[in-house]
């Protein structure tokens, strides 16, 4: 019996494109930044998800996010895929696995010539009613996102961060409890979080959110009554939001739209609220460290629990975790993508007329 061929390195068969990552022997990109014949797109995040190719692959609820957040004729051509249901792609066998980040999120797993490699997209490992969790696949290479890849960052418990809303809307009954959550994913986890906590009140929502919401409910995730927002006259607060819990996007919260709620006690759900100056910077008086990406912990857990003996680090703080794997004896490299940020802190603008 011959020696079994050895498996292909990585860099043979992958390669940083200007659009992207790019799977030559299987003609794809993976989340590419510029319009391309064939994307594979990991979720539906504006930083992954982007307009113009002739071909998605992805899971039905992105491509569905996709056409919601930007049109319907985003794309030529959509073909959804399951959870591990696997595509021939050429001289590659493509699977997507869930990534736990938003409704729909994926990791991209490609095999070639018995080597393995799992784009991660932007996952994290926190329970979330929303979204299939994250589930480690065994690997010979781990692309990993790097978010909050610094040991300051650790999220905390998000049913604790939940019970703070809960306890400030008890301390002042007469202010309107004004959330920031962004469009996609957090909005909707928050609510669910709120409902599990035993909160059944309506919950309103900015304009901005409603889209989202409803999509994420026709696709059987259950968020309670949910109420639109609408502030009062120019000049007036309307008076029947006092003690109601009000969620909006990050950039509607100093709107001219948030000063027509009664009294309204600003708080923002975000990993980046870990850091105190980004509260301050904001005028956030309650910060609440709720991300959708994985902390320090979880990134160094989850490299270990894929076996991948080589990793390869991209958009956020790809230094320490790439020094972390060397420290562990991983063959590790930054990724150079440009292109990815941190949606969350660079939401689009929402219109604050949208809720008026």
């Amino acid at each position: 019996m011959g020696a079994r061929a050895p498996k292909p390195r990585p860099e043979t068969w992958l390669e940083v494109r200007p659009a992207g990552l790019f799977c030559r022997p299987g003609g794809f990109f993976v989340d590419p930044v510029r319009p391309v014949p064939l994307a594979v797109v990991s979720h539906g995040h504006a930083d992954h998800a982007r307009a113009g190719h002739a071909e998605v692959i992805a899971t039905a609820e992105t491509l569905a996010i996709m056409a919601a957040r930007l049109g319907a004729g985003c794309f030529g051509r959509g073909r959804a895929l399951a959870y591990g249901e696997a595509a021939q792609l050429g001289e590659v066998t493509l699977r997507l696995a869930p990534a736990g980040h938003v409704l729909g999120s994926a990791q991209v797993v490609m095999e070639h010539q018995g080597a393995r490699v799992v784009v991660s997209g932007d996952y994290k490992r926190q329970a979330d009613p929303t979204c299939a969790p994250f589930r480690p696949i065994p690997c010979d290479l781990f692309v990993t996102e790097a978010t909050f890849a610094l040991p300051v960052f650790r999220h905390p418990d998000p049913a604790r961060e939940v019970a703070k809303i809960l306890h400030a809307r008890q301390l002042f009954p007469g202010r309107a409890i004004l959330v920031g959550a962004y469009a996609l994913g957090k909005a909707q986890r928050l609510i669910a979080m709120l409902r599990a906590a035993g909160y059944d009140r309506p919950i309103r929502l900015h304009g901005a959110l409603e889209s989202m919401c409803a999509l994420y409910a026709r696709h059987g995730v259950s968020l309670g009554e949910l109420r639109p927002a609408t502030a009062g006259a120019r000049g007036q607060a309307r008076a029947e939001l006092a003690g109601e819990i009000v969620l909006a996007p990050p950039s509607a919260l100093n709107d001219p739209w948030s000063r027509r709620l009664p009294d309204p006690l600003t708080a923002l759900a975000s990993g980046w609220m870990r850091v105190r100056q980004r509260a301050r910077q904001r005028g956030v008086e309650l910060p609440l460290v709720i991300s959708d990406h994985a902390d320090w912990d979880e990134l160094t857990a989850t490299i270990g629990a894929t076996g991948a003996g080589e990793v390869w680090v991209t958009h956020g703080q790809e230094d320490a975790l790439v020094h972390w794997c060397r420290s562990k004896g991983l063959a590790a490299q930054p990724l150079d993508l440009v292109g990815y940020g941190e949606e969350d802190e660079d939401e689009p603008a929402a219109s604050a007329e949208a809720a008026s």
